[in-house]
């Protein structure tokens, strides 16, 4: 059994379905607190205040959640393509009908505004839906063959047991976005979320439960991470990873599973440049300026963190952008703010550096600047101008509220600065001259390109990066590669 309060209750809110509430890890289909007992708090980082206690398990637990998994491998493999689909779709079905308690836990754990979290579970969602899907694709590709009197033809089979590390930035549509690709390719699940949000992790495997997934094929681990994850790195039956954090822990993960040659997922840390030709609609990329740098507070991998600005409108940019930044309202994430807090004082002391840093080397502050006073972990809205290129903002990503501009004069300028960086998730360019954007497009070293937008994400397209922020690709039908081999089969005739 496990805990579940009688109401999910705050000072003013309680969730509708409160079986949704769990505080136990989900293992081989049954919800247990390992064999220590042990748990560990969670508190909303809006106020502080204690939101539940969740389970915290062994090395051993979580080695006895790979065993349910690689027992429930088999069955769900050989399961027919349209029954995982079924599967898969009443999942969907289910994330949709309770996304107002699934937001609800998510604003609480995790501070993002609640209208920010209502889009994320629609976002998750999307991955299911999409993957469910592609489950009934054929797998089997026709070759024509080489060689006389032989039939060749080339298959694709689930790896077996697929473990999955999610952030605490996206709590929940990180995991759907995992888990539905490697449910659908015929793949059992061990997944670790965030300590810091757990909650939407396994109100998401509750809902698993009601949709029918066979007991051991969906499975939510949660604990210590070092814990909880080391063990599946060294089992030679966890046959692919999927992380989504740090470029320092996704490193971490890539030594630890040479010694199994696991499939390897990373979605690591992103730097992004926000490129602003003189040729471009000033308003529209100042809304959309706004949007690419202060979604989720900030704490965003896909979230623009240098801002190139060609120098004939550079002060007009700068202004209207801080003008605007110095609108947007901040609070609790069940206020519905445009900024939420931070997730911990580690963030918020990172902020401080990198401000400080700016300000010591010549940038001039237009708004925001210090912590803000709703609270610890809050941080006002921060844009600085004339960023020289040394500051510490123009080599780190800030995962934070703080926008730094500096100006440019060339083309070729711009561009070069833009990938002069370890990182290369997303960038963001701004531009109506069409040749211009092909030549951009094509010298910028990052895995997507948004143009004359931020909005570029979803279930269909293929989400990751060059360099150190990543490797593979998540969402679309590349989504699934990872967790499938590639058999060839050549049968003669003759």
């Amino acid at each position: 059994m496990s805990i579940v309060p009688s109401k999910f209750r705050t000072t003013q809110f309680e969730l509708s379905d409160p079986a949704l509430f769990r505080g136990f890890s989900y293992v081989g289909g049954r919800w247990t607190a390992g064999a220590s007992a042990q748990m560990f708090a969670v508190s909303n980082p809006a106020d502080g205040s204690h939101l539940g206690d969740v389970a915290s398990l062994s090395a051993s637990d979580s080695a006895r959640a790979v065993d349910a998994a690689q027992q429930a491998f088999g069955p769900w493999s050989s399961m027919l393509p349209q029954q995982r689909a079924a599967t898969l779709r009443r999942w969907y079905e289910l994330i949709l009908a309770h996304k107002q308690d699934l937001a609800l836990l998510m604003a609480l754990e995790q501070g993002k505004p609640i209208s920010e979290a209502r889009g994320e579970i629609d976002y998750g969602a999307s991955f299911v839906e999409f993957f469910a899907e592609e489950t009934k694709r054929p797998n089997i590709e026709s070759v024509t063959s080489h060689l006389p009197d032989a039939e060749v033809e080339v298959w694709r089979e689930p790896v077996g047991v697929a473990a999955l590390i999610t952030p605490w930035n996206f709590p929940s549509a990180m995991l759907t976005r995992k888990a539905a690709a490697a449910l659908a390719a015929g793949c059992t699940v061990v997944a670790h979320p965030s300590a810091q949000t757990p909650f939407s992790a396994l109100a998401l495997a509750e809902l698993s439960e009601r949709a029918g997934f066979p007991a051991g094929t969906f499975n939510v681990v949660t604990g210590d991470a070092p814990v909880v994850v080391e063990p599946w790195m060294q089992d030679r039956r966890v046959r692919a990873v999927s992380f989504t954090g740090s470029t320092e822990i996704g490193k971490l993960l890539y030594r630890q599973s040479a010694e199994t040659i696991k499939r390897l997922v990373l979605e690591l840390g992103g730097h992004a440049p926000f490129i602003l030709f003189a040729d471009a609609d000033l308003d529209q990329a100042v809304e959309e300026a706004i949007k690419a740098k202060f979604a989720t507070s900030g704490q965003d991998c896909l979230g623009a963190n240098r801002f190139f600005v060609e120098r004939p409108v550079y002060e007009a940019f700068c202004s209207r952008f801080a003008e605007a930044t110095s609108r947007l309202t901040v609070g609790a994430g069940m206020d519905d703010p445009d900024i939420g807090p931070l997730m911990n004082e580690a963030a918020v002391a990172k902020q401080e550096q990198h401000v400080a840093d700016a300000l010591g080397k010549g940038a001039r502050l237009l708004t925001g600047g210090a912590r803000h006073d709703a609270g610890r972990l809050f941080y006002q809205p921060t844009v600085l101008a004339d960023v020289p290129a040394d500051a510490l903002i123009m080599h780190e990503e800030t995962f934070g509220p703080v926008a730094a501009i500096a100006p440019f004069d060339t083309e070729e300028e711009v561009l070069q600065r833009a990938n002069d960086t370890e990182y290369g998730l997303v960038a963001y360019l701004h531009t109506q001259d069409p040749r211009r954007i092909y030549r951009a497009s094509r010298t910028l070293q990052f895995g997507m390109v948004a143009v004359n937008r931020t909005k570029v994400t979803g279930a269909p397209i293929p989400f990751g990066g060059m360099k150190q922020s990543g490797l593979g690709r998540e969402g679309s039908r590349l989504g699934m590669e990872a967790f499938t081999d590639v058999k060839y089969v050549c049968r003669d005739w003759a």
